[in-house]
């Protein structure tokens, strides 16, 4: 029976004891990452110079359906955990919509974003090992926000590599990583080999999520009891946040409904990965027919518009050679403001859910999402982050489809962070100043085309 409630929380003892590994649910199992220098599939030891020997055995374990939650992390996940399943009626109500729309509400962490799920493991397995120092990038500073409050934390020194044109845009959240002890460098910089080859080639260069990656992984490299950590992308950052679905499921149990459509913005994959997997497990199984929709900005669009094939996960080719969809690791992203979402690849799992036809993608462009971020905060109160308002796109897109066939359909999206550190964004949108960025078919064809070609 639908509930009339419009918030919907989990009592303590109910928080997710396991995170829920999808890759040993999955009828074909993605392709094996390579090794860079002998291009064979990658082993955990391969990964132990880079990650933290836990993290690596949780990238590659395709066996265990669930990995049980350090009682350490599920201490801290208390803190903020479970995170309300929230009733949309302001925006059903402005969209006119039969559908009723439902979002999970990650803005309410500590750190204001999804992101925190997987930083307390990732700095928890750091420390674990023994590891003083650890590395890593950010693009919007979400992440690079959420790592530096994990280290702190579990004790850890962290260094930061901020995408330059973030660095720039968003310099509270700089303010906020440097609150909490980290130290933080506009990427690409002059510190490492990656970044200099870089700026020597291009000085005006703005910087990506790749480039930033290849200058934290060098610098990890480098420097004596140092691991690096990532925050989306990768299997094992997919795996802590699935805690988001699995809350979810019980709270839409609590609501009385079930989601015909769970929609979450996309850069590497962490938060669609989170409010999907879990659901997704039910669709594996025959059980269930929902639709997965992963909504990622038209300026950098590799699910819609990429190629499939193995690719570097960073600029200068220190990572291993990952099989994803892909507009290739030398991609130049357009500055938009949702920072979050400016990377060229998905990840494995994603990748392949997108080849069995498990999933779908959408693209939204920047001024687009901006409106729906707007209506957004109009009718529910919430600025949310730029990368969130692809979501909120999505949703609404699917909502006036339901207005438009009169179908009852249930929506749920992740709202994946605020956007209270973003508003020179708004203020530029709110201005009319905004603008679209189009990529024609000819620049990706020609940046893929450059690419290695690795047949498995």
């Amino acid at each position: 029976m639908e509930s009339k409630n419009k918030r919907f929380f989990l009592p303590e003892n109910e928080i997710p004891e396991h995170w829920y590994n999808i890759q040993a649910d999955m009828i074909n199992k993605p392709l094996p990452p390579l090794h860079p220098g002998t291009k064979q599939p990658l082993k955990p030891e391969d990964l132990y110079p880079i990650f933290a020997e836990e993290l690596a055995n949780q990238e590659l374990n395709v066996t265990d359906l669930w990995i049980e939650i350090p009682d350490e992390v599920r201490e801290l996940y208390k803190n903020y955990r479970s995170t309300p399943l929230v009733r949309a009626y302001g925006l059903e109500k402005a969209l006119d919509t039969p559908a009723h729309i439902y979002f999970k509400n990650e803005s309410v962490s500590p750190v204001g974003s999804h992101k925190i799920n997987s930083a307390l493991p990732q700095a928890y397995f750091c420390n674990k090992q023994g590891i003083t120092n650890i590395t890593t990038e950010t693009g919007a500073g979400q992440w690079g926000t959420a790592m530096s409050y994990a280290a702190k934390a579990f004790g850890l020194e962290l260094a930061v590599y901020m995408v330059k044109i973030s660095y720039e845009q968003k310099p509270y959240r700089r303010s906020v990583m440097q609150t909490f002890g980290a130290q933080v460098t506009p990427s690409p910089s002059m510190s490492t080999k990656a970044g200099r080859k870089i700026l020597t080639e291009d000085p005006n260069y703005q910087g990506s999520l790749g480039t930033a990656i290849s200058e934290a992984i060098e610098l990890a490299m480098n420097t004596p009891n140092c691991k690096y950590t990532l925050g989306s992308v990768l299997s094992h950052v997919s795996l802590h946040q699935t805690v988001i679905g699995l809350e979810a499921e019980k709270q839409m149990e609590m609501a009385g409904e079930y989601p015909d459509i769970i929609i979450g913005c996309f850069g590497g994959g962490s938060n669609f990965g989170g409010i999907s997997f879990p659901f997704m497990r039910h669709v594996i199984a025959g059980e269930k027919k929902t639709r997965f929709i992963a909504a990622e900005p038209a300026s950098c669009p590799k699910l819609t518009r990429g190629a499939f094939q193995y690719d570097f996960g960073d600029e200068a080719g220190y990572t291993p050679l990952i099989p994803m969809f892909t507009l290739g690791h030398n991609f130049a992203p357009a500055n938009i403001h949702a920072g979050g979402l400016r990377y060229h690849g998905a990840g494995i799992i994603v990748s392949q859910l997108l080849k069995d036809g498990l999933m779908e993608a959408v693209d939204i462009r920047q001024i687009e999402s901006f409106d729906a971020g707007l209506l957004f905060a109009q009718t529910e109160g919430i600025i949310p982050a730029p990368e969130s308002n692809h979501a909120i796109a999505a949703a609404i897109n699917e909502a006036k489809k339901c207005t438009e066939t009169g179908e009852k359909k249930v929506i749920l999206f992740n709202l994946s962070g605020h956007g209270l550190i973003d508003m020179s964004a708004y203020d530029i949108y709110i201005a009319g100043d905004l603008v679209n960025y189009n990529l024609t078919d000819e620049d990706i064809a020609k940046n893929i085309s450059e690419l290695e070609k690795i047949l498995q």
